[in-house]
């Protein structure tokens, strides 16, 4: 008679354990509690801090390693941007000097996605200073035409352009690169001497051309081999200096957008016509370009490693926490958990491990790159590297795309360890107990 009245309350019961089961936070709050440190579960959890420590690690490595990766790039380009031309016309014939320049600069102006153009002279001289004399490449400008290419001249350490705008300068001005001034001790206002091979054909020869130049103008583009090597002037001066006549060496283009430099440049030479060619920013600086890029996949294979030994230890993890839970998976499965619960149990226990580390990986990881850019920690000999510091550019797209890699690792890894949980068989387990 008690046994008919009992039979809804246990169904009743029974309904609710079921709801309770199939509720969706049951798999996460049980895979929460067997990732929480337990007295008797030592071990496990000890592997388990080491697994977030491990995703934690690679991802923070990943993190530092790519900013410099990428803050190397980043500022070499900048640097030679600011100081190079997007693209070059010069003549095809070597030696050839562009004669009709002021013309070809007017066509090419009106080429679509050309910004602004320059004529420049170049030329390989040997400056004697006080200290030192030093071999230089001198650069005959348009001040004005340059300012529109180059940012190196923008904003001068000391000195002024005023100089090279006065035709009738005497002795003629020249703007000399920070690291030139200091190796040569040619400061601001001295007399400088420029001699270059490249002067008047004699009966007995060439005869090297020389002439004094006063340095009024100090630069400093952040390249070192620019700011060591490179010396300005105005191109009246530069042609007086070797004796030829209104010709420049090339003309110099800004474009709108640096990455279809080569599209453009092609459009450029239909203007300039059969004599001349191009060259472009990613044609000059390929070498240097290809080293870094080349560099930063080797970087992400080799510090991705650090992922793996993390995905061997959630691994390891899940498979004794399979062996030391299989009494409370059979306990699960008896109550009703389905094989599908039991499953993402073990899944977002491995999902969890990924997300924490992940967090802190990213946490630290950026917080480090902030502060070695801000305070410039690790210093570099300029002379090897060209830049003063490591410079430090975390972007967040590789934050997210690292996370996400972590993260999926980490799934990856709860497969093999969940599948087995599902194959406890729960009468097998509770006949002795």
């Amino acid at each position: 008679m008690s046994s008919e009245p009992s039979a809804p309350r246990t169904a009743s019961r029974l309904a609710g354990a079921d709801r309770r089961i199939a509720c969706p936070t049951f798999e996460l709050f049980v895979a929460s509690r067997y990732l929480k440190a337990r007295r008797k579960e030592a071990v496990i959890s000890v592997i388990t801090g080491i697994s977030v420590i491990g995703v934690a690690a690679g991802v923070m490595a990943l993190v530092i390693a790519l900013a410099i990766t990428s803050g190397f790039r980043n500022t070499l380009q900048r640097n030679l941007l600011g100081a190079m031309a997007d693209i070059n016309v010069i003549p095809k014939q070597p030696g050839g000097g562009v004669e009709d320049w002021r013309a070809l600069m007017t066509r090419l102006r009106k080429v679509p996605h050309v910004t602004a153009v320059a004529p420049a002279l170049y030329s390989a001289v040997f400056l004697a200073g006080p200290l030192q004399s030093k071999g230089a490449v001198l650069k005959g400008i348009d001040p004005d035409a340059e300012l529109a290419i180059s940012g190196a001249l923008r904003h001068l350490k000391a000195g002024s352009l005023a100089g090279l705008r006065n035709p009738d300068e005497n002795p003629p001005c020249i703007i000399l690169g920070a690291r030139l001034v200091e190796d040569t001790g040619m400061v601001l206002h001295s007399i400088v001497t420029v001699v270059s091979p490249e002067g008047e054909l004699t009966p007995f020869g060439m005869r090297p051309a020389m002439r004094r130049f006063r340095v009024c103008g100090i630069f400093e583009s952040g390249f070192f081999d620019i700011d060591d090597s490179w010396a300005y002037t105005s191109i009246a001066a530069e042609q007086r200096m070797l004796s030829i006549p209104d010709v420049v060496n090339q003309l110099e283009l800004k474009v709108d957008n640096i990455y279809r430099a080569p599209e453009i440049a092609k459009a450029v030479e239909k203007v300039a016509g059969k004599t001349y060619t191009t060259t472009t920013w990613m044609e000059q600086n390929h070498q240097l370009l290809n080293a870094l890029s080349g560099e930063k996949v080797v970087t992400v294979i080799t510090i991705g490693l650090i992922e793996l030994v993390a995905a061997l230890n959630i691994l390891i993890v899940l498979v004794m926490m399979v062996m030391e839970k299989y009494r409370d998976i059979a306990v699960l499965m008896s109550m009703g958990a389905r094989k599908e619960q039991i499953r993402r149990i073990f899944m977002l226990q491995g999902v969890l491990i990924g997300i924490v580390g992940s967090a802190i990986g990213l946490a630290v990881g950026y917080t480090i790159c902030y502060l070695a850019e801000k305070y410039r920690w690790i210093k570099l000999p300029e002379a090897v590297y060209s830049l003063s510091y490591v410079p430090f550019e975390a972007r967040w797209v590789d934050g997210v795309w690292i996370a996400a890699v972590a993260i999926l690792v980490s799934f990856l890894a709860t497969l093999y360890p969940a599948r087995n949980a599902t194959r406890i068989a729960p009468a097998e387990v509770l006949r002795y107990e």
